[in-house]
């Protein structure tokens, strides 16, 4: 629990820049911007299927992101995971 409310804290200190603040969180299908540079995926089971999570990093603020492609759930897509 206080992990959670440690990371939650750490991301609300993050600065991000314009473009990465502007990217739509937690829904499939929102575009990123030009300045992401893709990393890694993996494949994660979701219940009796898998998700593909792909690892990108902004260059111009650092802001390290995952996508979530999950097609039966709409609320996958975006989120920050640090710096």
């Amino acid at each position: 629990m206080t992990e959670d409310l440690n990371r939650k804290n750490e991301l609300k200190k993050m600065e991000l820049c314009d473009s990465c603040a502007s990217i739509q969180r937690n829904w499939r299908k929102a575009p990123g911007h030009p300045e992401l540079v893709q990393g890694d995926n993996r494949q994660e089971k979701r219940g009796n299927h898998f998700a593909t999570v792909t690892k990108y990093r902004c260059d111009r603020c650092g802001t390290r992101w995952e996508y979530e492609n999950d097609k039966p759930n709409l609320h996958a897509g975006w989120s920050v995971v640090g710096r």
